[in-house]
């Protein structure tokens, strides 16, 4: 899995892509703690685990796929 940094927050998620539409995040303790979105749905009674992705992490997912840092795999 690679490391990919929210631009908002600085939250630094593990992701892979699948194909185009497929992408596996995993939060790690540190960035369910630094992101403003977990904390906030969390203090609010949700689980860390049930918590969707927010615009600005998917921007900076998007863009490490666009600069090659985050690879699609071209078999799909």
């Amino acid at each position: 899995m690679t490391p990919v940094a929210c631009g908002e927050c600085g939250a630094v998620v593990l992701c892979e892509k699948f194909s185009p539409a497929h992408t596996q995040v995993q939060w790690t303790e540190e960035a369910a703690a630094a992101c403003p979105r977990i904390a906030a749905e969390v203090a609010a009674g949700l689980p860390s685990g049930r918590v969707r992705s927010c615009g600005a992490l998917r921007a900076g997912i998007e863009a490490a796929v666009l600069a090659g840092r985050l690879e699609v795999p071209a078999d799909v």
